[in-house]
């Protein structure tokens, strides 16, 4: 009888959640669409949202391999299910070329669609929230030069309950609210463009930022890196000397890392590699800048130590041959590797982070720099997954960890095979 009560009862409590969300849906007008005004499309406005949708990563989510441009389908997986992305091209019957600026300005905003359906956040309104109407605009009018596709909007796959805007609307009660980024006056106005740009179109935080069990993150954690769900590739603190962090760099190695992939201190591998390739080499000279600028001044905070113990003289011994079988040629004997060509293990945070998600995934999937303007012939590091079994990948990557002064956690078979598991590798 308790049960059947606290059962009921549980029941009560969700419906009222549910309730009060939709109120509070309705108190902050998320529901009402914007007033409609004349938008003069116009060749230099569409250019100028041309730039926008590349600093936004509009088309990596928005286009299948091999599909038309924007014409969406592609599947995002996540910790609920599969959620297909959206038709953006300017055909009338299943692109966007039948919504209004207004319309298109309400869902990136408002994260709502044309007909006022919820939408899902991996489309990343939280961030996009914070685009100005101005820039929304300039957007929508590019989107509206791109040549339509009859490509039908595919139905997510998600699990129940998230599959329902009842679950969705809960979720946007807890976690979401539609704003702008009010300039700090305090700051400079290079400061105030890099902080829209990575808070906002470049939405920065998603990846680099921890989720909760509902796929949320908050302000609170920004910038302290976490693994990208079902992804599965660490994305480190942006905020973290040891991690990501550049506020130590020359703010010049920064826009190199931004626009060309590699700089003296460090290069992008894995997701950062493709927002490198389609997006950030995009960029203007004063956009990047201003990024640098405000990636620079976030404020510390370093991770708690880990506790290292010594590895096994075993694994070490292990590590140490294939190292010299199979790494030695390209990153050198001592871990010095060759500048301009082959990446330094020698004191690389990238590999010593205390997640080791990314060097066993290197090894398992090979390493590939983008091709960029900057740096169109990069050199790559070829996969080892169906040449070298769990023990020897797991041996290799505590070897690196812990040699020419680098020192960090053993990296045990289980981390292995759990990667090789979660990519079906």
């Amino acid at each position: 009888m308790k049960r059947i009560l606290w059962t009921i009862s549980a029941a009560m409590a969700t419906l009222g959640v549910v309730a009060a969300a939709v109120v509070t849906l309705n108190l902050r007008g998320e529901a009402e669409l914007p007033a409609a005004e004349t938008l003069v499309l116009s060749p230099a406005l569409a250019a100028r949202g041309e730039y926008l949708a590349r600093v936004g990563n509009c088309m990596a989510c928005h286009t299948t391999q091999g599909g038309a441009p924007f014409a969406g389908g592609r599947g995002i997986e996540t910790p609920f299910g599969v959620v297909h992305s959206s038709n953006l091209t300017s055909d009338a019957a299943h692109g966007i070329g039948g919504w209004s600026s207004a319309e298109f300005w309400r869902a990136m905003h408002h994260g709502r669609s044309k007909d006022g359906r919820l939408l899902y956040p991996a489309f990343p309104y939280p961030n996009y929230t914070h685009v100005t109407r101005e820039d929304s605009d300039a957007i929508y009018a590019y989107l509206k030069t791109v040549p339509p596709a009859a490509e039908p909007n595919r139905p997510h796959a998600l699990r129940f309950p998230y599959s329902t805007q009842a679950a969705l609307g809960v979720w946007r009660a807890l976690f979401f609210a539609p704003g702008a980024i009010e300039p700090d006056a305090a700051q400079t106005a290079e400061w105030n463009r890099g902080a829209y740009l990575v808070n906002g179109l470049g939405h920065c935080t998603a990846c680099h930022t921890p989720r909760n069990a509902l796929g949320a993150t908050t302000d609170a954690k920004a910038f302290t890196g976490g693994l990208i769900p079902v992804q599965n590739w660490y994305a480190p603190a942006l905020n973290a000397a040891s991690e990501a962090g550049v506020s130590q760099w020359p703010t010049d190695d920064v826009v190199a890392l931004l626009k060309t992939g590699v700089g003296p201190q460090g290069s992008v591998l894995g997701p950062m590699a493709e927002v490198v390739f389609r997006s950030t080499q995009y960029l203007s000279e004063a956009d990047a800048q201003a990024m640098a600028v405000y990636l620079q001044a976030l404020p510390p905070h370093e991770p708690a130590a880990v506790a290292v113990s010594n590895p096994p003289a075993s694994a070490l011994e292990r590590g140490a041959k294939v190292y010299e079988q199979h790494c030695a040629q390209c990153h050198g004997e001592q871990g010095g590797g060759e500048p301009g060509a082959f990446p330094p293990l020698k004191g690389n945070r990238a590999v010593v982070l205390g997640d080791p998600t990314n060097v066993v995934r290197v090894v398992l999937q090979g390493g590939y720099l983008p091709a960029t303007a900057g740096n169109p012939r990069p050199h790559g590091m070829p996969p080892f997954q169906h040449l070298l079994g769990d023990e020897e990948i797991a041996a290799v990557a505590t070897f690196i960890r812990n040699s020419w002064g680098n020192r960090a956690p053993a990296v045990g078979t289980i981390e292995v095979y759990r990667a090789r598991e979660r990519r079906g590798l």
